[in-house]
């Protein structure tokens, strides 16, 4: 109980709550992701039709719901939401490009198997993890975590469809109402304790209305939606094996690897739950499965959203009850094809105005890791150099990456792998005081 106030949490990650209250807190982590982004670029870039595209997303909804079961209720057993990863669309581009949509599954799948591999029976994942990403590490990915998807909100903000002034002012609408739910939640008992639970469906509520008064709401994609579709294994053809793809995507698994485990560490920090060398080989498990799960279907690898694991911090809420909800909510609209179109419908000034506060929980949760270290010279390179490096990263003009090599390419198109990378390095060479 103690560690519970200690974080802020309201409900913890094994407390019972009953189906309609979980229902409704798995709903908002739902309403708040922006998975249908990753596969419309992807679906951009391979020139997908918009049959083909449709199909993309609504089986990244439905890969995205099953991951979380099997990482939240068997794997990791914490509140973590599973979502399409943004660092391997370069890659999957570049080889559905190059050998057709076939090779993308064909490489998807050996790279899944190797990362569950690692956890069981291998028990490796927690032994390099422990070796590696000491606390000071740890805190300083989350914060760079952060820092690197703000810059991402903020520009899905300025550049979304409608007059930037009008997108500002519902993202700034959106958030307030956010803010103003969070601290009554924290200065009032009881009413201010609901506002907190539900900030988020306010928050939409409030950014959609904002928006649907300035003319930027438009729900007429769902009325051609279909009402039910069902999945097929390999929708894209069968598997087309290439050695030099599956390399390519096993480094990419690498990245994401290092990616996901600072939002696991966010996790960690916001529900007081410690990530021990058994919770950490079975993370790597229900990675490895979600991600196989996503190349079986035809969608994307699988990673756990830092996003929703500052909603954590936010609403108070880590029931695991709540996120296997959100689960469950997200197979359906895998399924429904016209409740997954209306959730896309929500226009994103919206969802990226709370995305932005959810970045700033993230950045500070992250400082309440380190806080207790001392810093020295040496720890000040450690923290401030990656974050120094995610920000240009992030800066970086998109020109250079066009003339690098694919794995510059790759590795520099996430300023999270970038700033995750050098923390962990940085550490490892620059020599301790006596």
């Amino acid at each position: 109980m103690e560690q519970k106030e200690k974080n802020g949490i309201i409900i913890g990650v094994d407390d019972k709550i009953s189906y309609s209250k979980a229902f409704i807190l798995g709903l908002q982590h739902v309403l708040a992701m922006d998975l249908y982004i990753a596969p419309i670029i992807i679906a951009g870039l391979l020139a997908l039709s918009t049959e083909n595209t449709a199909f993309f997303i609504q089986m990244c909804f439905l890969a995205t719901g099953i991951a979380t079961l099997i990482q939240t209720g068997f794997g990791i057993k914490l509140p973590v939401v599973q979502g399409p990863s943004y660092v391997p669309i370069g890659a999957i581009a570049a080889i559905g490009g190059k050998l057709g949509l076939g090779a993308i599954a064909g490489s998807l799948i050996p790279g899944a198997i190797i990362v569950a591999l690692l956890g069981y029976p291998l028990k490796w994942f927690a032994k390099t993890v422990r070796k590696i990403i000491p606390p000071l590490v740890g805190g300083t990915v989350i914060i760079i975590v952060g820092i690197a998807l703000m810059p991402i909100g903020l520009n899905n903000i300025f550049h979304a469809e409608g007059n930037i002034t009008d997108n500002i002012f519902v993202a700034a609408v959106t958030a307030s109402v956010l803010i103003i739910c969070m601290l009554l939640g924290r200065r009032m008992h009881g009413i201010g304790t609901f506002f907190r639970l539900i900030s988020v469906i306010i928050a939409i509520v409030a950014g959609t209305i904002t928006a649907s008064f300035l003319g930027t709401v438009d729900f007429s994609p769902v009325k051609d939606a279909a009402w039910f579709s069902m999945p097929t294994l390999f929708p894209f053809g069968p598997p087309v094996f290439d050695i030099g793809a599956i390399i390519t995507i096993v480094f990419v698994y690498l990245i994401i690897l290092i990616e996901t485990t600072g939002t696991w560490f966010v996790v960690s920090t916001v529900t007081g739950k410690e990530l021990d060398d058994k919770r950490l080989n079975r993370a790597s498990v229900g990675e490895g499965l979600g991600c196989l799960t996503g190349a079986l279907l035809g969608s994307t690898p699988m990673t756990g959203y830092s996003s929703n694991a500052g909603l954590l911090a936010i609403t108070g809420v880590a029931s695991r009850l709540a996120i296997m909800a959100s689960g469950v909510i997200l197979i359906g609209l895998g399924l429904i094809p016209k409740l997954s179109t209306l959730i896309t419908c929500i226009p994103e000034p919206v969802i990226n105005g709370i995305f932005g506060i959810v970045c700033v929980a993230i950045v500070t949760n992250g400082m309440k890791v380190i806080q207790p270290i001392m810093i020295d010279d040496r720890n000040m390179m450690v923290i401030g150099v990656p974050i120094l490096l995610t920000i240009g990263t992030t800066l970086l003009p998109k020109e250079v990456l066009y003339s690098a090599p694919d794995w510059v390419n790759y590795l520099l198109s996430s300023g999270i792998t970038v700033g995750a990378l050098a923390t962990v390095i940085l550490n490892l060479i620059i020599p301790k005081g006596k």
